[in-house]
């Protein structure tokens, strides 16, 4: 991929996340970049994250306290800046269920306040993070993500003459972030009893590192308006477990509110508009003013009409043996 991070500003909201953090260390690794800027609302995140990445030796680093709430916050910060990736949400599922307006002030009205904000202040690209909850959405987290999602595509046509560009990375699973099963398992190992919400359950599974390689490579590719959907295997949460503590005896509890059997990445309906790359996908906006050629171009090809990325269905899968080297790094 062609490098367009050299001697530029990057913002990341929610920059003190498990994303955030992996992104600042792949991004200082590999550009030359004018300025970081790692933004969020913990201070003490931010204090321990400058201790890993100080100013001294990293001077193109900022560190910037304020809340995606708060759009005169985000008039100043987003100043001067050129890309900016929006991983900041609130999105564990049973705390979104029991606070839902705290949720959507995050989700849906932080969502408006950065597309405002970037407009506004002649930002060049956008990338917002997705998730595979918004597919179908059947919990409160899934449905302010899918309507951040629709806000970030019709924001392309709200820009006007200025120059953004807004699209959307949706994939699974991250191994080993923050609220991830992983650790719940690891601390549950300790009692020799893990808990399995079902046996047939499946899930999409993405590491870190290739989330923000996903992320950058689409900054790259994207013309404003579309969801990349990277191909990454599944796994079932019973192989996960075995993996994690082979020797603990597993208690079936059922599956917890607004949680689904398996998930999906890309519905039959949105198959009628989009395009297969050899490792990943992309979904069309349904505007009349996407006119984008380029993507058709080199061979790519249209998915076939009715096919769904879904968890169960998916023909790559983590294997007991992967997962175990997965779960070890």
């Amino acid at each position: 991929m062609t490098n367009i991070f050299d001697n530029k500003v990057v913002l990341i909201t929610g920059g003190t996340g498990s994303f955030g953090k992996k992104c600042v260390e792949i991004m200082l690794s590999r550009y030359n970049l004018k300025k970081l800027i790692v933004f969020s609302r913990d201070e003490l995140k931010q204090y321990e994250m400058a201790q890993v990445f100080p100013l001294e030796k990293y001077p193109c680093m900022r560190y910037f306290l304020g809340d995606v709430r708060d759009i005169d916050r985000l008039y100043r910060v987003f100043d001067g800046v050129d890309y900016i990736i929006h991983a900041a949400a609130l999105k564990h599922v049973p705390i979104a269920e029991r606070n839902p307006i705290e949720v959507v002030k995050t989700n849906v009205i932080g969502a408006e306040n950065v597309i405002n904000a970037s407009i506004d202040s002649g930002v060049e690209k956008v990338i917002a993070l997705s998730t595979d909850k918004a597919v179908n959405p059947i919990n409160l987290y899934g449905a302010t993500k899918l309507c951040s999602d629709k806000l970030f595509i019709a924001a392309n046509s709200y820009s006007g003459s200025k120059k953004t560009k807004f699209s959307i990375v949706r994939y699974g699973n991250v191994v080993g972030s923050r609220g991830s099963v992983v650790p719940l398992f690891r601390s549950m190992r300790e009692k020799g009893v893990i808990t399995i919400t079902d046996t047939r359950m499946t899930r999409f599974w993405i590491s870190l590192e290739q989330g923000v390689d996903f992320v950058l490579n689409s900054f790259n590719l994207m013309e404003g308006g579309e969801i990349f959907v990277p191909k990454i295997p599944s796994m079932k949460i019973i192989d996960l477990a075995n993996a994690v503590a082979p020797d603990c005896r597993h208690e079936i509890v059922g599956i917890r509110p607004g949680e689904k059997l398996h998930e999906v990445l890309l519905t039959e309906d949105d198959s009628r508009h989009a395009l297969e790359y050899d490792d990943f996908y992309i979904i069309e906006p349904e505007f009349n003013w996407w006119t984008n050629e380029r993507t058709r171009d080199n061979g790519v090809r249209p998915v076939k009409e009715g096919f769904i990325f879904k968890s169960d269905t998916n023909t790559l899968w983590l294997g007991a043996d992967e997962l175990t080297s997965l779960v070890n790094e």
